[in-house]
């Protein structure tokens, strides 16, 4: 029997589809032109300002006339910064007509950025001010070929910097004139329009090639999946250079006409979906477990717990007869996170199925989705019929899935074919794409039946024993971090002293020394370390005796991660070992 390939699901609404991005803003402009585009604060200001479509889309075009007017068409270009406008300005200003778009990771250290201006061999690059002694330095060395440097801040050109805002004056004064350089450019919807980097938990990261096809596959993927208006309100939290804030929760509003607030940052998401009225958010599933825990925890002091309780059950009864009483049931609740907030999108990592379950007994549609920066990126989500606890969904509708030399279990390495695949990846040989189109994701997984997806763990993080069994340190990993008190865990293979070839089960744990105290009322290390090994014994038990782990550290330091919260597991082995 050959291998099985699951199609894509059944597409949940209709959607449009562009060949380009530029062909999907000039349909956002001529649809939602009079439409809200961005909510965001300046510095400390409590004053909210906005900025509608028309006004949005005009500024990309006159920022990319401008960029093609001083050298840089079919250039690379980077961009790096906070979330803010200046960002998805500049972003479409150089996909849409000018040349190919950079995204940098905003959270690395000055000698990796500089390592990627160089390996991208970008020639210009747009920053804010956060950036400047990075960009001072990419200057001195004379870094790669970057010979453009665009200020995000800066109200005027310097004689060695440009300015953003100036540069828009510029486009528009030409445009006026009758510049069409921008305007006319051609797309080819084929060819590389964007390099990412990968986040690198488990090797050097890789610069992904992606084009305009592969993107606007996705977005279209997307809209057949989710029911976003113009009305709704996206909050932007996850880092945009990230291919999932990017394509989720920046690309997919445009294209649909809704709205986009910047948060200001972790400490400020309750006041920001206030703020904005946000209705949309897509994060990591650990923001969501502390959302989640916080508006629980909140109940509980008011000693509503019980009254919640009932309302859930009365919820359930309600739905048997096509009825949605949720968002007037759980109003208080609601009202606390902002009173329009409808819609949350998992992905990164495992979402905790008790605070799935739980955001959706409140009235928050949540939806744990999966993908990669190769895939431009969503692969597989739950959607509103289509839904597994512990599952990513089924395939997207454009896509092709299968599992990859399944073991007894039906457990192997999943594989994707279909448009959003990326072109490859640059400056390499890769044999990554098989010459069918089938990319492997590196990613474990299980399809049942019914043909939802579980992950079951990386492929490079498997420990494998000498007895030949396997095991995925994330399965662990997540048990362990629902022990009250541990903020979270790392497992690993530790070769045996008696023997080399063999490994042992050890884990690392990042315990909160604040809830160890209020759970266990205790601060005494000792006694912390002894109930902690307690109850990882416990957890042993619950799996088979090949699963046990063996040895413990206990530590308060956070693990090393990508800014999308994923464990960066070869910077953590090289620690442990």
């Amino acid at each position: 029997m050959g291998e099985r390939i699951y199609k894509g699901c059944e597409k949940v609404f209709e959607a449009k589809k562009f060949e380009n991005l530029k062909e999907m803003i000039t349909n956002t402009k001529k649809e939602f032109g009079n439409e809200i585009a961005f909510k965001f604060k300046e510095d400390d200001s409590e004053k909210i300002n906005t900025m509608s479509y028309n006004e949005y889309i005009d500024e990309i075009n006159s920022l990319g006339t401008a960029l093609i007017s001083i050298g840089l068409k079919d250039k690379r270009i980077g961009v790096i910064s906070e979330n803010r406008y200046e960002w998805e300005e500049a972003y479409l200003s150089v996909i849409c007509g000018t040349g190919i778009v950079v995204p940098l990771d905003k959270s690395l250290p000055e000698n990796e950025i500089l390592s990627l201006i160089e390996r991208s061999e970008m020639e210009a690059i747009f920053y804010s001010s956060k950036y400047d002694e990075v960009m001072e330095k990419a200057k001195e060395d004379k870094i790669g070929k970057i010979k453009f440097f665009i200020s995000m801040d800066l109200e005027e050109k310097t004689d060695e910097v440009y300015s953003q805002k100036e540069l828009v004056k510029l486009g528009k004064d030409l445009i006026k004139n009758g510049a069409r350089s921008f305007f006319d450019a051609e797309i080819n919807n084929n060819e590389m329009a964007s390099m990412l980097f990968t986040s690198g938990t488990t090797s050097k990261s890789k610069a992904v090639m992606l084009s305009h096809g592969n993107i606007c596959a996705n977005i279209y993927d997307i809209a057949s999946t989710f029911d976003v208006t113009k009305e709704d309100t996206f909050l932007s939290f996850l880092p945009l250079h990230h291919v999932f804030e990017c394509t989720v929760g920046f690309l997919y509003p445009v294209s649909k006409g809704a709205s986009i607030g910047f948060c200001q940052g972790i400490r400020h998401i309750a006041e920001n979906l206030k703020d904005y009225q946000a209705s949309a958010m897509i994060a990591v599933p650990v923001l969501f477990d502390n959302m989640y825990k916080k508006v629980m925890q909140s109940i509980e002091k008011k000693g509503k717990l019980g009254k919640v309780k009932f309302g859930i059950k009365l919820s359930k009864v309600a739905k048997i007869f096509g009825v949605d009483i949720r968002r007037k049931l759980f109003k208080e609740v609601l009202d606390s996170l902002g009173g329009k907030l409808r819609l949350f999108v998992a992905g990164g990592a495992a979402f905790d199925s008790e605070t799935e379950k739980g955001l959706n007994e409140l009235g928050i549609e949540t939806y744990q989705g999966y993908g990669l920066t190769e895939t431009a990126p969503v692969i597989a989500a739950e959607h509103p019929t289509c839904r597994k606890l512990g599952s990513i969904g089924k395939t997207f509708p454009s896509l092709q899935t299968k599992i990859i030399e399944p073991n007894e279990m039906g457990i192997g390495e999943l594989a994707v074919k279909g448009p959003s695949v990326m072109l490859g990846y640059y400056g390499t040989n890769d044999d990554s794409i098989t010459e069918d189109g089938w990319f492997a994701t590196g990613d474990l997984a299980y399809i049942d039946k019914d043909g939802f997806i579980f992950i079951t763990g990386r492929k490079k993080s498997v420990i494998v024993l000498k007895n030949g069994k396997n095991v995925y340190p994330e399965e662990i990993e997540s048990l362990i971090n629902k022990v009250p008190g541990v903020k979270e865990s790392f497992v690993y293979g530790k070769p045996e002293k008696d023997d080399p070839v063999d490994l042992k089960i050890c884990t690392k744990i990042v315990y909160d020394k604040e809830k160890i105290k209020e759970e266990y009322n205790t601060e005494d290390e000792e006694e912390i370390k002894k109930i902690l090994w307690n109850k990882v014994k416990e957890i042993n038990r619950t799996m088979p005796t090949y699963k046990y782990v063996k040895e413990m550290i206990l530590t308060e330091e956070e693990l090393i991660k990508t800014t999308t919260l994923k464990i960066k597991r070869f910077e953590e082995i090289k620690k442990v070992l």
